[in-house]
């Protein structure tokens, strides 16, 4: 009994030395280019197992929040309850069933975004794997230097004045008020 415990011990503690020298073993020449197929192929396998079977259906809230175009599910279903969600041009609620070839605009953080649905999922994945899930038509986001920053002060500058604050909200606009 004592023998098969030392020989069990010793032959772990060389696979772990072998491990930390670098040694990968037989076969191992050669997988710096297999990792990046390999990669490739995962996230292949991530999207179908994220899938519905066969039959089965996806909610839009779902779908929008696996996709990543939401941060959170409770947030699409937010979405399509304040009428922000379309598909085909209909606002929907977060039980629709959404279908491969469906076009879904979504408004969210002042910005439209117009996707078609490539790949149905149920799961939450990566950002390169859900990339492949839809086709972006969105328009592209204004340039950040097209928002001028309104009523920015120099740190150190003091209270603002109350000529100061009026200068500040006549620059925001009407109907900013804090």
């Amino acid at each position: 009994m004592a023998s098969g415990t030392q020989s069990g011990t010793g032959s772990g503690t060389r696979r772990n030395e072998a491990g930390r020298r670098g040694d990968a073993g037989p076969g191992a020449e050669g997988s710096a280019t297999g990792d990046a197929t390999d990669a490739v192929a995962d996230a292949v396998a991530v999207a179908k197992a994220a899938a519905p079977a066969s039959g089965e259906s996806v909610r839009v809230d779902s779908w929008i929040w696996s996709v990543r175009l939401v941060k959170t599910r409770s947030m699409g279903a937010t979405a399509c309850r304040g009428g922000h969600v379309r598909v085909n041009g209909e606002r929907v609620k977060p039980a629709y069933s959404v279908r491969v070839g469906d076009e879904v605009r979504l408004r969210h953080a002042d910005r439209e975004r117009i996707v078609i649905v490539k790949r149905v999922i149920r799961k939450r994945v990566g950002p390169p794997v859900a990339a492949e899930c839809y086709v972006d038509n969105s328009p592209p986001p204004p340039p950040r230097e097209a928002v001028a920053p309104a009523g920015i002060r120099d740190r150190g500058a003091g209270r603002p004045t109350k000529r100061d604050r009026r200068e500040m909200e006549r620059l925001r606009g009407p109907g900013s008020a804090e």
